[in-house]
């Protein structure tokens, strides 16, 4: 029988190529979605767009309908207790293996969302997978994309340290293997970058791909989060991000591995390749 896969987050750094990734091979895929409609339009007519609301339980029944397999992530701003009650939901109607998108260093942090929510599916009937990301290069082409285009520069509080650069699409891939195919149940999975770089570097990177230059701004936290405010980020998302980057100034997002490789049977991708890729989106 053909195995239903749900997505959550389709539209999201990870779930839309994901869904792209999942589309290509045989399984059924369902897209758990507040717009439906924006879903067939984005994906076509192979996925399963279904309405879907984290914090609307009675959307949950119709999206876990006979699926055998769940893409679950933590949607930021969410309550920790709805993602365990789902992922409770999905236990009880027969979902066999669940993958989790968490975070690097997610097991040394007790009290981080991530962590929790890890901790509860791994008391649950379904098979696990955690794939604890490190920082998505993606974050250069969303969040911080109006300095590079319209200033020159990167603009993030997070002064010499360095941190493990991951290209989403990658994390997708993983995600892709570890639900279609056997061997990666209760597992966790630290997916990085091949190098650990500090923001000069990254500039630089930037610089040389898009012949112009860039410069690293290394804004003060205070700064950082004035911008954000007024760019329109919500205050919880704008602590998030100073949090985030605080971790990195201290010298503890640093860490490489060779996960993604070991998953995929390639490297990972670099950062070079993913502005190269990217570059029409970072032009003024």
């Amino acid at each position: 029988m053909t195995e239903r896969l749900l997505v959550t987050g389709a539209a999201g750094t990870v779930g839309e190529p994901l869904v792209r990734a999942l589309s290509d091979g045989e399984a059924s895929v369902r897209v758990a979605t507040r717009d439906p409609e924006r879903a067939r339009d984005a994906f076509g007519d192979g996925p399963d767009p279904v309405e879907f609301d984290l914090g609307r339980p009675e959307t949950w029944g119709a999206a876990l309908a006979d699926v055998d397999r769940l893409f679950l992530l933590y949607p930021p701003g969410s309550a920790v207790g709805d993602v365990r009650e789902f992922a409770d939901a999905a236990d009880r109607v027969g979902v066999e293996r669940v993958a989790f998108l968490s975070v690097l260093g997610a097991e040394k942090l007790p009290f981080l969302p991530h962590r929790r929510i890890e901790t509860h599916l791994a008391q649950t009937g379904m098979a696990h997978t955690f794939l604890r990301a490190s920082w998505f290069a993606q974050n250069l082409s969303e969040i911080h994309r109006k300095e590079v285009v319209d200033r020159d520069e990167i603009f993030v509080p997070a002064g010499d340290g360095v941190l493990s650069v991951t290209d989403a699409r990658d994390v997708a891939a993983v995600a892709a293997r570890v639900l279609t195919e056997s061997g990666h149940e209760d597992r966790a999975y630290d997916l990085t970058g091949p190098a650990a770089l500090d923001f000069r570097e990254v500039a630089a990177v930037f610089s040389d791909v898009l012949d112009r230059r860039i410069e690293y701004a290394d804004p003060s936290r205070l700064a950082f989060a004035r911008r954000m405010y007024r760019r329109g980020f919500s205050p919880g998302f704008v602590a998030f991000m100073v949090a985030e980057y605080s971790v990195v100034r201290l010298g503890r997002s640093g860490r490489t591995t060779g996960d993604v490789e070991a998953v995929l049977g390639r490297p990972p991708r670099t950062l070079r390749e993913f502005v190269a890729d990217y570059a029409d989106e970072f032009r003024p």
